[in-house]
């Protein structure tokens, strides 16, 4: 099944949101490159290949995407990178 929408398009956690962005450490490369990504792009290409009706729902298709970068960028395992 679909992952549900994305916080910003729902405008949910919004509350939590300014706070968190007030805490990250802008300079980090990671953050920098989680920037430069445009994961509605991702979300076009991936979102196709879930279904609509079938199931629970995904998970977030830009987590499944940031975990599997973290992986291949530090070569680790799944169970490492979680």
């Amino acid at each position: 099944m679909k992952p549900e929408g994305n916080s910003k398009q729902k405008n949910q956690g919004e509350l939590f949101r300014n706070r968190l962005d007030q805490i990250l450490d802008h300079r980090h490369p990671l953050y920098q490159i989680a920037k430069k990504i445009d994961w509605e792009k991702f979300e076009e290409e991936f979102g196709k290949y879930y279904t609509e009706k079938t199931g629970r729902p995904g998970l977030r298709i830009r987590l499944l995407v940031g975990l599997h970068y973290l992986k291949h960028a530090y070569n680790v395992s799944d169970e490492k990178v979680i």
